[in-house]
């Protein structure tokens, strides 16, 4: 019933915003459809916000949420269309109106997105993007298979570009559906085609991109796990630059465009051909610099007097061998006439104390007639035979008397 009131009895305001949040709070919740502008997470916090905007009428609300039913979304950006049960709430302290969420679901294209999102993490999960598991591109294939839709756009740009930047590249062409229910499978078997040939060194998978659900085939689980099993490094060019199909993530190379797809897997001929031309004129310009320093080189060897004349040098050395000669005679000399001269010394030395040196100046060597040299006449007795051994013979006597001297006695 409605409130009676007046200038002169007013109602508290306290009293009109408890009943109003009684008839608000008592419509219930109820499913409501919005687009997500604004989106606040409140870091350490159990309780976010997000502002819901009406699809068509400038209507918006505020609408406050759980970690939980915000992450059980999945990815929810701004611009996502959503399905949110709502009770609506107002705050008696300054008579807000707001809304409660206990469950938010993707609507319409968000809801598609958010199932290919759980698939993108449940395939990463299994390690199918991982960035070690990716292979290298070849410099130069031997062949490029490509597989497309017939007569497409996609097909054109890869062609002319590959064609113009290497002209001699060989293309293998496998033509599939690029949408639609069998676009998957046909893709699947061009694919494992491709792959099983081995002059293919590259595969490119092509298509001029599209809206979501064109694209939906490039994101099935089956194609994508038959991408991680080739042993042909694949290039992914589906789509827009804005597109990023699940076939981008596990491909080995994403390309944003067939035309960039091309540039891609062959080289530049103009470009190489320029290397080639800098390259050799950098080898020529260094072989011409070497041979040119060790010109110079050689001819400052070659200015050297040994080389200019080089039996100036046989003839220094033999001059230093005659003068090495000649000091090594002269030192010899010396010595042979310094160990003479210390040799007659010796000889002088030892004849004079030699017994024929006695014997020359008259002395005698006394000795018995049995050879025993008598040094004292204590030696021999009277009548005893005595041999005298002069410088020119032998005197035999015969002792008469022994007369030791008296001093010698004394």
């Amino acid at each position: 019933m409605p409130l009676t009131s007046s200038p002169e009895q007013p109602q508290p305001l306290r009293e009109v915003v408890r009943l109003l949040k009684g008839w608000v709070e008592r419509t219930g919740a109820v499913w409501v459809e919005g687009q997500v502008i604004q989106l606040k997470r409140r870091a350490g916090s159990s309780i976010h916000f997000l502002t819901l905007r009406d699809k068509l009428a400038d209507v918006s609300v505020q609408v406050s949420l759980s970690t939980a039913t915000l992450d059980a979304a999945g990815p929810v950006t701004e611009g996502a269309l959503v399905a949110a049960h709502v009770r609506a709430q107002v705050y008696p302290a300054n008579g807000s109106l707001t809304f409660a969420c206990d469950d938010l679901r993707p609507s319409g294209e968000g809801r598609l997105l958010a199932h290919l999102e759980q698939r993108k993490r449940a395939l990463q999960a299994e390690g199918l993007f991982a960035r070690e598991r990716k292979q290298r591109l070849p410099f130069l294939p031997r062949s490029i298979g490509l597989v497309t839709a017939r007569e497409s756009a996609a097909e054109r740009d890869v062609v002319e570009n590959v064609r113009r930047r290497w002209p001699g590249a060989v293309i293998v062409t496998r033509h599939a559906l690029m949408q639609g229910l069998q676009a998957v499978e046909q893709v699947t078997d061009a694919l494992r085609s491709l792959d099983a040939d081995p002059a293919v060194d590259v595969i490119v998978i092509a298509r001029g991109g599209g809206s979501v659900e064109d694209l939906l085939p490039f994101s099935d689980e089956g194609l994508a796990r038959a991408v991680f099993a080739c042993r042909t490094p694949v290039v992914s060019a589906i789509g827009h630059e804005t597109d990023t199909p699940i076939l981008d993530l596990v491909a080995d190379v994403r390309a944003s465009t067939p035309t960039d797809a091309a540039k891609l897997v062959v080289p530049d001929a103009a470009d190489e051909a320029r290397i080639i031309a800098t390259g050799r004129d950098r080898l020529r310009a260094a072989i011409t610099a070497r041979v040119r320093s060790q010109q110079e080189a050689l001819d400052a060897l070659r200015s050297r007097p040994v080389l200019r004349d080089p039996s100036g040098a046989v003839v220094l050395a033999s001059q230093r061998v005659s003068d090495l000669q000649e000091r090594l005679h002269r030192a010899v000399r010396r010595a042979v006439e310094r160990e003479q001269d210390q040799l007659g010394g010796h000889l002088a030395r030892v004849r004079t104390l030699s017994p024929r040196a006695t014997l020359q100046r008259g002395y005698a060597i006394v000795t018995t007639d049995d050879g025993r040299t008598l040094a004292s006449v204590a030696d021999i007795e009277p009548d005893e035979i005595i041999i005298a051994r002069l410088i020119d013979g032998d005197i035999a006597a015969a002792v008469i008397d022994v007369e030791p001297n008296e001093q010698e006695s004394a």
